[in-house]
Order: C-alpha cells, then structure tokens, then sequence
C-alpha cells in the first residue's frame, strides 16, 4: 500500500513538472499586450453590440468607457435591452443624451428568446440584427459586456491587432473584480484554469486546433461572422465565447486572445454564492455533460491539487521524508506556476501556496453543477434556465 501511495504522489509531481514545460506556457499571465493603436489614416468602421440585462448597476459606467473611446474611425453602438426588470434600457438613454451621442447609440429591446437559444447569444443576434436593419456595414464587430469598463485606448489597440497580425478574432480576458476575500482567493484561480485549459499561446497558434475567447471582449471581423452562419452558429452553447471561437478556428479564421488590466468588470462577487452559481452554471457544460468526464475531472484535481500538500503533511509527520519530498516538489512546482497570475492580482507571492484550497472548491462546484443539471436547473442564470436536453 505505501509504494501505491508514493507512485501516487511522485506521479502528481511529474505531472506539474510536465505541465510546466509543456502546456503552452499556461503560466505566463502577461497582460495588456496589444499593439499599440497606430495614427490610422483610415480606420475601419466598427459597431459595438451590448448584450445587457438588469444591468442598471453598471450600465452607465461602461457605457461610458464605450463612447469615449479614442479611436479615429466610426463606431456605432446597439445597446441591448435583453428583457430587464430594472432601469437598464432608461439609464442606457440617459448617458447617451449626456454625452451628445444619440446619433450613434441604439438602445434596442429583445423579443422574446425563441427555445433554443441561449439569452446572452440571443441578445447578440438581435443586436446585429437591429444594426444589419439600420444600414451598418462595419468591418469588425465588437462584443463588449455590459458590466465591462474599457480603457480608453482599448479598440484602437484591438483593431490594430486584428489589422496587424491579421486576426478575424481578437480577444481579452477582462480583469475581474478582486477585493473581497472570497474573490481573492477564487478570481485568481479561475483564470489560471481557464488558461490551463486554454492555453493562450495554443490558442493564438494557427497549427493547434485549441481554440478559446472571452466573451466580456471580442472583436470579430464582419465577413467571418458572416462565413459561420452568423451568431445563430452558437445559439445553444452555454460557453458561447469558446464555442464562437472554435467555429472561427474551423472555418480557417485565425485568433489571438491575451489577457488584459486596462479593460476590467466593474461587477463584483461578494460571497462565495455569487462566485459558486457562476462557476456551477457552465462547469458540467464544459464536460459535455459526461459522467466519465465528470469523474476523470475529479480524479484529476484530486491528484493534482490535494495529493501534494497533503503527502507533505503525512511525510513529514511519518518521518516519510520520501513521500514529503514528492508532496513538496508537485506543491512547489504548483505554487510557482500560480504565482504569476497571483501578482497579476496584485496578491503576495506566498498566497499562491492557497491554490489546493481553491481547487477543492472548484471541484465542489463541477460536481454540484453536475447535480444541477440531473435535477434540470444546470443553466439557470438570471431568472432563466437554458438547461438543454441530454
């Protein structure tokens, strides 16, 4: 029984070691790396589509952001009013009579979602809709949501990626909101394993077929949208961001996806409920609702995450000390590969050694949104539910 639990341990310490030299340097947590934005003599014509419901926290804050961009070409903004019960659609008007800009603001409101559709990918396909109705012809698309704060540089910098490198799909995870204790300890580590799962530089290369975007940003060049049949290609899928991106990818398109500071989500997570329903409403989506999956997942991170530390502790109290070596390697090796992402946070350095924790959370939350889905509420979010039939 010891040697089955010492090969346990030293095989999840060759697995960090592994992943940290050859899993895209998923570690590198990098940020604000677009081009610069250039003095454009003609820039292309770019529309914004905002896809916002009971938003009226955030609205006019990132509103804002949008309109004041500085970026010397056309941008036209949809504003969609996906069904709010509050004041979403009404402060959406007032900011854009303050600043002057009715002209090039639209704030439209949804029609029923048809079954099928998801709500967020339904209130872009209306907001393209409406824009394709009034005449626009831009040669990108922008997706922003509606509780992301832009810097003001932000689209200059997008197109000029998607002009330079020659990108149908340029993308940046946002900042998220990072302040309350239970953010400081999940945030961080969902964007680790979002880039453990997709890794950028995987993504931003044209041989691998890994494919990923984030949905808070994308830019998204018109004639691709038009040659994947339009955001009706995405209508069903929950993770509608990554799905967009792999349809992208598969139609020859070609991606860049980074990370970003100057574009930041103004909605903050105060407890772990807020944190938790996010997470559970699309985790056992990401597994293809697959009971195998689900349970490799748990192996997985069970092995990963909570068999180092845990064969340091039993080492060291047995006088193990083979045992605790292996439990300090994978631990270490761990620690170091989250680090970056911790500064990126603005947390301390020793706070990364608090990731086994996170990730036991993150198994919790997989196994209850597999749960949720057996009992038919996996995709509820905001008052609806996009649960699909499987």
């Amino acid at each position: 029984m010891l040697n089955v639990v010492r090969a346990g341990v030293w095989v999840a310490a060759a697995s960090w070691l592994t992943l940290a030299v050859a899993r895209g340097r998923f570690w590198d947590a990098r940020a604000d790396r677009l081009r610069p934005a250039p003095p454009e003599t003609d820039p292309p014509d770019v529309h914004v589509v905002v896809p916002a419901r009971d938003e009226a926290d955030v609205i006019g804050r990132t509103l804002r952001s949008l309109l004041r961009q500085r970026y010397a070409g056309r941008v036209a903004i949809t504003c969609v009013d996906d069904r709010s019960s509050d004041a979403t659609a009404a402060i959406a008007r007032t900011v854009a009579a303050e600043d002057g800009a009715n002209e090039r603001v639209a704030i439209v409101a949804a029609r029923p979602r048809p079954d099928g559709w998801t709500g967020k990918v339904w209130a872009l396909a209306e907001g393209v809709a409406a824009a394709d109705a009034a005449g626009a012809e831009p040669a990108f698309w922008w997706f922003s949501d509606a509780d992301v704060e832009h810097d003001r540089d932000t689209l200059a910098r997008l197109v000029a990626t998607a002009l330079a490198d020659e990108r149908d799909c340029v993308s940046q995870m946002v900042a998220l909101s990072c302040t309350t204790g239970w953010e400081r300890l999940l945030i961080p580590a969902f964007v680790y394993f979002f880039r453990l799962l997709y890794p950028f530089a995987w993504v931003n290369d044209d041989r691998r077929a890994t494919a990923a975007a984030a949905g808070g940003c994308v830019l998204l060049s018109a004639p691709m949208l038009t040659r994947i049949g339009g955001v009706a290609r995405i209508k069903s899928d929950l993770i509608d961001d990554c799905a967009l991106a792999a349809a992208v990818k598969g139609a020859g398109g070609r991606l860049w996806l980074g990370l970003a500071t100057t574009s930041r989500s103004v909605r903050p997570y105060a407890s772990l409920d807020e944190i938790w329903a996010m997470v559970a409403r699309s985790a056992y989506t990401q597994l293809n609702y697959s009971p195998v999956l689900l349970a490799g997942t748990v192996a997985g991170m069970v092995l990963l995450y909570l068999v180092p530390p845990a064969a340091l502790a039993a080492g060291a109290a047995t006088r193990r000390w083979d045992v605790a070596a292996a439990g300090l390697l994978g631990w270490g090796v761990m620690a170091l590969t989250y680090a970056p992402t911790m500064r990126l946070y603005g947390r301390p350095r020793p706070a990364a050694l608090t990731l086994p924790l996170a990730a036991l959370l993150y198994t919790a939350m997989t196994v209850d949104s597999a749960l949720r889905h057996a009992r038919g509420r996996g995709g509820t979010w905001k008052g609806r539910d996009f649960t699909p039939s499987v």
